[in-house]
């Protein structure tokens, strides 16, 4: 097992990207911490963690606020007495993107928050306990869109692009300790990151969305599964990455290069 004796601590970890990390380390022998604000949804989890062999905590968390998160970093620590791994994937657009002269600071402070600000906390409640022990991997969680905006939503892509920053300044600091710090760019995913878009529709009309979604900008020709971005950080989160740190890597089927089927590739293909 590639995480045999680890503990992680994942963020966001009761749905989405997040809980599909979860499982994942689980599968690979590590024992998990889901910090999540539905302590419900992180229960749910955490029994699919349970039902695959693994252990692990349910944590009621809003990683935004600077003493839930401490106290949610003291119980891994009371319960297993070290925190290898934290992934940092508590996120989202919770407000809907207006245009910048329309945007309310508030918006701009509330998606800051719950994006750049949770990162911080995490890191900076786990990272004492990764120095004494001179071993740790973080791995934040950006998105593709940070690089390649496909829409006007610059609160979300902004702080996206923040936490970039924040992985590059950390792993150059914490390289001496044998910490290793990357981020992870997600491209077009199903989740629930969509619901506030197509929450309307029936499911068909859902699959309809998703995959004329992947055939537009993706090169892959189709979007990415949860499980396919934890497939990335389990990479990240073993020893297979020792020598690996302050990386962005895209999970995002090859966007943003330009699909097949853009007019220039039409052109070649005619001619050939």
């Amino acid at each position: 097992m590639l995480l045999a004796d680890r503990v992680a601590i994942v963020t966001g970890g009761a749905k989405g990207i997040g809980r599909a990390i979860a499982l994942k380390f689980a599968e690979e022998g590590c024992s998990i911490a889901i910090a999540d604000i539905s302590l419900k949804d992180a229960q749910n989890t955490l029994a699919e963690v349970t039902r695959r062999g693994g252990e692990g905590l349910a944590l009621d968390c809003d990683a935004t606020d600077r003493k839930q998160v401490g106290d949610a970093v003291a119980k891994v620590m009371a319960k297993f007495g070290k925190i290898d791994i934290l992934v940092n994937s508590a996120g989202g657009m919770t407000v809907a993107p207006k245009p910048i002269e329309d945007m309310p600071e508030a918006d701009w402070d509330r998606v800051f928050k719950v994006n750049l600000k949770s990162v911080f906390l995490f890191s900076q409640a786990v990272v004492p306990h990764m120095k004494k022990r001179k071993w740790g991997r973080i791995i934040n969680l950006s998105s593709a869109a940070a690089l390649n905006p496909p829409s006007h939503a610059i609160h979300y892509h902004t702080a996206k692009m923040g936490i970039i920053g924040f992985t590059l300044d950390l792993a150059y600091t914490l390289a001496p300790f044998n910490i290793c710090v990357n981020v992870l760019l997600p491209g077009p995913v199903r989740t629930d990151f969509y619901e506030p878009m197509i929450g309307s529709m029936s499911d068909k009309e859902k699959d309809g969305f998703f995959e004329e979604l992947g055939k537009g900008d993706i090169p892959l020709q189709r979007i990415g599964t949860p499980e396919e971005v934890a497939g990335a950080a389990l990479f990240l989160a073993s020893e297979l990455s020792a020598y690996i740190t302050g990386e962005a890597l895209k999970v995002s089927g090859g966007s943003p290069l330009r699909p097949f089927h853009t007019p220039i590739q039409k052109t070649l293909d005619k001619d050939k």
